[in-house]
């Protein structure tokens, strides 16, 4: 039995996970969704005053009070930033680092270094209403609430204590476009301190691999 904590990625809420974390739990798994802050279902208020930093205490204080350890964070996306930061924060609470199709960053970058040109100008073009809030893509699902560009915006600092984590896995997906993730993917791959996979499907692992996804994450449960 594992502790897994699911970060979901921009623009999402924990209600993102509930069907592959009914999944987890079938397999005897503890597992915690979390909503970061101003992504609640449904939330059409500018997310102001919330950044990166914000995210990242989000789950550090989920982590402390409900006296987690030995926690999987398995995150989506932009949900490698906050994973990031919280397996730096709280490295004593960590044992495993998943990413699904995830940004990995470095002290010092951010979402928008990492994100490539289209989805800057993304982010520029839907956050014009307010500058605030980051409306969410039309093609996502209608329970999406808009981002706080400041969250994409600000720099994470590491000390390096994220690098520790014992067991760090990169899961790539290969099956679409206009993924950022490519070069991640090649800097990763050949990094013994990494565990990489590649599965062709789209940005949505849990959805287009859920299988694949569940035979890693056993994996990563099994070795704890």
């Amino acid at each position: 039995m594992a502790i897994f904590v699911l970060i979901p990625g921009g623009w999402h809420g924990g209600w993102a996970f509930s069907g592959f974390a009914a999944t987890l739990r079938r397999h005897g798994h503890d597992v915690y969704t979390p909503t970061l802050s101003g992504l609640d279902e449904g939330s059409r208020q500018s997310p102001s005053g919330i950044n990166l930093e914000t995210h990242i205490s989000d789950v550090q204080e989920l982590l402390t009070v409900e006296d987690l350890y030995e926690v999987v964070l398995c995150a989506h996306s932009y949900g490698g930033m906050v994973a990031t930061g919280v397996a730096d924060r709280a490295r004593e609470r960590v044992a495993a680092l998943v990413y699904l199709d995830a940004f990995v960053p470095e002290d010092g970058q951010s979402w928008w270094d990492l994100a490539g040109e289209g989805y800057r100008r993304l982010a520029l073009d839907r956050s014009r209403r307010d500058g605030i809030g980051v409306t969410p893509p039309d093609n996502l699902d209608r329970r999406c609430a808009p981002h706080p560009l400041a969250a994409f915006l600000q720099e994470i600092w590491l000390s390096g204590r994220e690098q520790t984590v014992p067991r760090r896995v990169f899961v790539y997906a290969s099956g679409w476009e206009t993924t950022p993730f490519t070069e991640q993917y090649q800097r990763l791959k050949d990094d013994p301190a990494w565990e990489v996979h590649s599965i062709a499907c789209g940005h949505d692992l849990i959805h287009h691999a859920p299988d694949d996804v569940m035979t890693i994450l056993q994996r990563v449960a099994d070795t704890l």
